[in-house]
């Protein structure tokens, strides 16, 4: 062989093992893709603290981390902002104030029925500053958190102890690990019932601490209290109450109480909580959710519940990240609507009812706004939670007969937010999906005078503007309604579904070709001279100047630039009003 052939054969040599080592090396990296999306399950991809780097200046996501089941009654968080806040934490923060139960929402909204435990140690003298949040607040870093849905961990530097919590849907498991203290120390846990209204009694022979909280944000009856009952393993050794302005029913305006007893280095303490809306005898059988069960084992069904839920949609990605966002994104879907119903002594479903104060047989759910949610949210439990949706239509049918209106905006009760009838668009697509709920009359019945009434005290409830849209076909912008472009579009998609649902009721005609000409009424607000929705005066004027870039006013948190396409039902009709798909698709040349 000459040296030429001798050169070329060892570059095809060298070109040869170049692309053997590529596929080797592509085929290691495949195979350990392919490992590390089977190694883990949907629920560990989850972050519970994205969106919490927030602040009421400036939002990127507004969330909590929420330790709860899917749709549990009851959630709990790390607490770094101060009571009442509706930023309960925040990433940004550096001290954790307490553990607390929580039914917030949305910092908007905010909370309602809340209480928090918080360790410490320190000695009796040490204990009376200690009612001062800021005073048993502790440092702690991100470093030493595990923050997952069904299971945190944070070590509280300040009082060196590790805390720990697993949830159910209406209890929860703590795990408390104290440093060593003797003689006249004490590793310590208190309670604080909040302000506005709280009860707290320490029962030492039975280790066990039962109160009651009534601070909420509103739409509750007068009778509304979050009962709780939290049990401990060890006895107390001390027992300390702070109450401020005591009144003769013998509730305080502000309950705190502590418990303490000596430890040693790393000894663990539990502690089991539940509430109950309904009684302190409803929250002693919540408690029965934990069993006899270990922590490992709440924290290993938790675990399992949530990989149930999450796993009803599989995703296969290399890209860890885009899985971390996907199942991140569908723990915060399930969390909401919040059950609100409870078990009797026989098994049977009962909740007390935010709408009358009574306690009713059947499902109840909260928390959940249906501007925010009719276009997204609810189809997809319809897609693949339809035995959950079943659940929450049949407490929709409750909230009507218990207040005369569906909702729009529930927590628990109902609140004056955001604009609409969308529980229109809720109960016909869920029925029309074949979610059949047991008493249909009672659906059309409610959904026909939710449709054509308003609430006497909520604005947002029912339709505020009815007489005016069924009248002149569309909400006045100079009537002293807010945002009345955007009532009108919806109330004209609502009424399509209104429409949609009374035929598949089998509905006359006569009956129901009301809401199909209503359906029609987005029509009214169309302006030819911006080829965009305007807000219209009551004397059939336009509402002038005008842009589409204004946030706000005839609109809702938005503008004409996102409200024009609020026309789900009738694509071609908004088509042909702009004059052709070219126009509709921004491409014409005019």
């Amino acid at each position: 062989m000459g040296f030429g052939s001798r050169t070329k054969y060892r570059s095809f040599k060298k070109e040869l093992i170049q692309i053997y080592m590529k596929r080797k090396i592509f085929l290691i990296l495949f195979g350990f893709c392919i490992w590390q999306i089977h190694a883990q399950t949907p629920v560990d991809y989850v972050s519970i603290l994205v969106g919490t780097q927030s602040k009421h200046s400036l939002s990127t996501g507004n969330t909590y981390p929420a330790i709860a089941l899917p749709w549990g009654m009851n959630f709990w968080t790390p607490q770094t902002g101060k009571m009442g806040d509706g930023w309960a934490y925040t990433y940004d923060a550096d001290k954790i104030r307490g553990f607390k139960q929580t039914h917030q929402p949305s910092p908007w909204i905010n909370d309602y029925g809340q209480f928090s435990i918080m360790p410490l140690t320190g000695d009796r003298a040490k204990l009376s500053r200690m009612y001062n949040e800021d005073e048993r607040a502790s440092w702690f870093s991100h470093k030493s958190e595990i923050a997952k849905p069904y299971y945190y961990k944070v070590y509280l530097a300040d009082h060196d102890v590790v805390t720990e919590i697993t949830p159910t849907e209406r209890a929860a498991m703590f795990r408390f690990t104290f440093p060593e203290k003797k003689y006249n120390e004490y590793s310590l846990v208190m309670i604080d019932a909040f302000d506005k209204g709280s009860y707290i009694k320490i029962i030492p022979e039975e280790n066990k601490i039962i109160g009651y909280t009534t601070k909420n944000s509103g739409g509750v009856p007068e009778n509304f209290n979050n009962y709780f009952v939290i049990v401990f393993d060890k006895t107390f050794s001390l027992e300390a109450m702070y109450n401020s302005t005591k009144n003769d029913e013998n509730q305080s305006d502000h309950a705190i109480a502590a418990i303490g007893f000596p430890t040693h280095r790393g000894e663990i303490v539990h502690a089991r909580v539940a509430s109950s809306f309904i009684s302190f005898e409803q929250a002693e059988l919540n408690l029965k959710e934990l069993g006899d069960r270990s922590f490992n084992e709440v924290r290993a069904a938790g675990r399992e519940r949530w990989n149930e839920v999450l796993g009803r949609i599989k995703v296969e990605d290399c890209n860890i990240d885009k899985l971390r966002t996907f199942y991140s994104c569908l723990y915060r879907s399930v969390l909401f609507p919040r059950s609100f119903y409870e078990y009797d002594a026989g098994g049977q479903i009962v909740h007390y009812s935010p709408y009358n104060g009574k306690v009713l047989p059947g499902y109840m759910f909260t928390d959940t706004g249906f501007w925010d949610t009719f276009r997204a949210l609810f189809p997809l439990l319809n897609l693949l939670y339809p035995e959950m949706n079943q659940k929450m239509q049949e407490g929709l049918i409750n909230t009507y007969k218990e207040s005369n209106f569906f909702p729009e905006w529930a927590s628990p009760g109902h609140r004056d937010c955001m604009v609409g009838n969308n529980s229109a668009s809720i109960l016909a697509d869920a029925y029309l999906q074949g979610i059949k709920v047991k008493e249909p009359d009672v659906l059309w019945e409610g959904i026909v005078h939710t449709a054509n009434n308003v609430h006497p005290k909520i604005r947002s409830t029912g339709r505020l503007g009815y007489e005016y849209y069924n009248r002149l076909g569309y909400v006045p912008c100079d009537v002293k309604i807010n945002e009345s472009a955007a009532r009108t579009l919806e109330y004209a998609y609502n009424d399509w579904c209104i429409y949609q649902l009374g035929k598949a009721l089998g509905k006359p005609e006569q009956e129901i070709k009301v809401y199909a000409e209503r359906s029609m009424n987005y029509k009214n607000l169309f302006n030819k001279k911006y080829n965009l929705m305007c807000g219209k005066k009551e004397n059939g004027e336009w509402n002038e100047p005008f842009s589409p870039f204004k946030w706000g006013g005839d609109f809702t948190e938005g503008n004409a630039l996102h409200y024009t396409w609020s026309v789900f039902h009738d694509p071609q009709g908004l088509i042909d009003l702009m004059g052709g798909k070219e126009t509709f698709k921004g491409t014409s040349k005019n």
